[in-house]
Order: C-alpha cells, then sequence, then structure tokens
C-alpha cells in the first residue's frame, strides 16, 4: 500500500546491488569503476545523473544494465509519479464519506458507526492536508466548501473539533487557502465555537484555526477586528481551560507584536486592566504570556504606559512582589524578565518624567 505520505518517501529502502559482472573482473575494470557515482536512490538522485551524464564528455558505452537494476528503476520512477495521484483518490474517497447524508430513521448503532467512519475521513484528511499541494487539491475539490457549510457546527462534538482542525491546518501559511475560508465566512463560526461551544476541545481547536487565518494575514485580521475578536481572545484568556489561556494569550501577544497599530483599540476596550487582573490571579505558567502580552501592549506606547501608571491598578507593588517570588524559580525566568521589563518601561524615573510632560 502506498505511503500516505510526501512522494519522496516512496521509493524502494535500497538500490539493489550492481550485477556481478559490473562489480569483479581483472583489476582494471575494477579501478575504472571506482569513479562512478553511487546509483541514484530517489527521483531528485535519478534527475540529477541525467543532468550529470549530459554534460560530461562521452565516456566509453557502458555494460548493459542487468534486468534487476532496470526493474528497480522502473518501480523506482512508478513510486514516485504514483504517490500524489494516489492521495487525491484518498482525499476524493474522504469528501465521498462526509458528502453523504446523515441516515434518516437510523438506530443507535448505527448512527455511531456512521459518525465513526467520518471522523475517520476528517483525520485523515488531516493527515494528508500538512502536505501544502494536498491542501490546494483538496479545496481545489470543493472540500472547504463542505467543511464549513456543514461540519463545523455539525451536532457532534467530534466532528466539530475535527473540522476546525482540519481547516487551520490546511490554511497555515497558504494565503489563497486563507482567503477562500475567509470568503466562505468561517472566522465568524470559529469565533463563536471558541465564545460559546461546550467542549473545550472544539474551543481549542478553534482558536487554532483562527491563529491561522489572522497571523501574518491582513485580510483576517482586518475581518477579526469587525467581529469584535480581541473581546473574544479576552474572554477565552479568563476560561479555566488551561490550554486555551495560554494559547490565547500566546495569540494576543504576537498580534501586538505584529500590528502595533491596534494597541491603541485594545486600551479603549481595557484590556491593561483585564491582564493586570488576569496577573492577580493565582500563579501559574500562564502568566509568562499574559505579562509578554502586556509587555507588547506598553512598549513605545506612552498610553499603555499611562494605563499601567494608575495608582488604583497597584501595579508596581504587584510586579516588585512578583520579581522577588520568581528570583527563587530558575524556571520561571522568561516571567521574571517580563516582570522587570514592565518596571523598567513603566515605573523607572526616566519614564516618570516623560509621563508628567
Amino acid at each position: 500500500m502506498a505511503d500516505q505520505g510526501s512522494g519522496g518517501s516512496r521509493l524502494p529502502l535500497a538500490l539493489p546491488p550492481a550485477s556481478q559482472g559490473c562489480s569483479s573482473g581483472g583489476g582494471g575494470s575494477s579501478a575504472g569503476n571506482s569513479s562512478h557515482p553511487p546509483p541514484p536512490r530517489n527521483l531528485q538522485g535519478l534527475l540529477q545523473m541525467a543532468i550529470t551524464a549530459g554534460s560530461q564528455e562521452p565516456e566509453p558505452p557502458p555494460e548493459p544494465m542487468s534486468e534487476e537494476r532496470r526493474q528497480w528503476l522502473r518501480e523506482a520512477m512508478s513510486a514516485a509519479f504514483r504517490g500524489p495521484r494516489e492521495e487525491v483518490e484518498q482525499m476524493k474517497n474522504c469528501l465521498r464519506v462526509l458528502s453523504q447524508p446523515t441516515p434518516s430513521l437510523a438506530g443507535e448503532a448505527e448512527l455511531a458507526a456512521d459518525q465513526q467512519e467520518r471522523e475517520g475521513a476528517l483525520e485523515l484528511l488531516a493527515d494528508l492536508c500538512e502536505n501544502m499541494d494536498n491542501a490546494t487539491d483538496f479545496c481545489q475539490l470543493s472540500g472547504m466548501h463542505l467543511l464549513v457549510g456543514r461540519y463545523l457546527e455539525a451536532g457532534p462534538a467530534g466532528l466539530r473539533w475535527r473540522a476546525a482542525q482540519l481547516i487551520g491546518t490546511c490554511s497555515q501559511n497558504v494565503a489563497a487557502i486563507q482567503e477562500q475560508v475567509l470568503g466562505l465566512g468561517a472566522l465568524r463560526k470559529l469565533l463563536r465555537l471558541l465564545d460559546r461551544d461546550s467542549s473545550d476541545l472544539v474551543r481549542v481547536k478553534a482558536l487554532f484555526a483562527i491563529s491561522c487565518l489572522v497571523r501574518e494575514q491582513e485580510a483576517g485580521l482586518l475581518q477579526f477586528l469587525r467581529l469584535d475578536g480581541f473581546s473574544v481572545l479576552m474572554r477565552a484568556m479568563q476560561q479555566q481551560v488551561q490550554k486555551l489561556k495560554v494559547k490565547s494569550a500566546f495569540l494576543l501577544q504576537n498580534l501586538l507584536v505584529g500590528h502595533p497599530e491596534h494597541k491603541g483599540t485594545l486600551c479603549s476596550m481595557g484590556m491593561v486592566q483585564q491582564l493586570v487582573a488576569l496577573i492577580r490571579t493565582e500563579h501559574s505558567p500562564f502568566h509568562e504570556h499574559v505579562l509578554g502580552a502586556l509587555c507588547s501592549l506598553v512598549t513605545d506606547f506612552p498610553q499603555g504606559v499611562r494605563e499601567c501608571r494608575e495608582p488604583e491598578l497597584g501595579l508596581e507593588e504587584l510586579l516588585r512582589h512578583r520579581v522577588q517570588l520568581l528570583q527563587q524559580h530558575e524556571e520561571y525566568q522568561e516571567e521574571l524578565e517580563f516582570c522587570e521589563k514592565l518596571l523598567q518601561t513603566c515605573f523607572s524615573s526616566p519614564t516618570d518624567d516623560s509621563m508628567d510632560r
């Protein structure tokens, strides 16, 4: 059975040894063969050998290729070109499964088997679409329309989170796919899942897909802003799911670093006060990312600094106490650095002077 990975891994693991007539004989023959390069082991090597051979001076005719080597070469060429075709067929089969109507009047066992088959199809597609060429083919087969229209808000949570994961897998770092997904209205649905879904796993996978659509994607970020995505992100950081909190804070920090022009919007939403409130909660590794986001918010942004210096926040005292706590724990070095940077940025004498002016 063909490997489901990239085409380059399907070639035979080793080239059959040369026939005795090519490798043994008189001393002159052995010395002559020692200058020959090793036989190619994949398609790239085969092409390189052809290019090299074409650029060299003519040599004496080589000894005839053994049938064993000829067979290996045929298999190598076949495997190299067969892989992508087989993967497209696998995707088509998965889409046929996903396109089927849900069985009506089916019993519980039949419905469970149907859902399991659909989940398996979504998982296989996620594996195949790790390859960007396959992700592009999947979209050309109208797979994304099916995902967004039917599965992103499906009844079973197992289908919802797998659909969100597949959207993120296809979208990451591929602008054309990101644009198609945004055009289908997926971001609104993903934000709704992140904000309201009853399944923690669905919410985590929705956040992954959102991140793939808004990071380094201007159109995605503008749509995110129009849909009040920062408020959704802030609410996700206030949940009890640790993974959701950490990933939300990390995305917020990334967006602040990459798009400082939106710092004013965040300050007007009360983001400084909400981040400080999160830092006051029981200490956890999540605080490192909250402090990192706060650092990004105040860097080169006087309005953010002024808000951090509001006496009612008590941020300076909180940071100094946290520094004393963290100095005793090497594993919190990055969090300690964020605390020290905030103290330097917001509460050092030069900053005080500049704020007074």
